[in-house]
């Protein structure tokens, strides 16, 4: 679940980016995607902590994409420091949303084996190992 956490910071960073890159009030589409994206962001990551919803953290991938893609075609003659905020918090949102929630753990057969090696029925592997 630790990619869930980094994704909760990431959408919370989201939405603070707009004050500390201090979009001007005109910029409606700069507040919107910050705002917007960091608000779904936060959703999907908490979502995806609920045992209903275990996949919920894939559709922050759509959010990365998004972010991307406003990142790379948002800007006019050069990228502002919020459009490179944009682009890299999206790709550091895409690579994240990839993880299973259950990366920190061993493969399932492994748990398996350990499961039934605790119960004894394994105990053939230790002596071939």
């Amino acid at each position: 679940m630790w990619a869930r956490v980094v994704e909760l910071m990431l959408g919370l960073w989201l939405v603070v980016s707009p004050f500390v890159f201090r979009h001007p009030p005109g910029e409606v589409a700069y507040w919107i995607n910050d705002l917007g994206g960091g608000a779904a962001v936060v959703a999907f990551s908490l979502l995806s902590f609920a045992p209903g919803f275990r996949y919920a953290h894939l559709l922050t991938a759509a959010v990365a994409l998004w972010l991307v893609g406003f990142g790379y075609f948002g800007g006019g003659a050069g990228p502002p420091p919020a459009l490179q905020n944009d682009l890299l918090v999206g790709l550091t949102l895409l690579m994240l949303a990839i993880l299973p929630s259950e990366a920190h753990l061993p493969p399932p057969a492994w748990r398996d084996l350990a499961r039934a090696d605790s119960d004894g029925a394994g105990r053939f592997y230790k002596g071939a190992l």
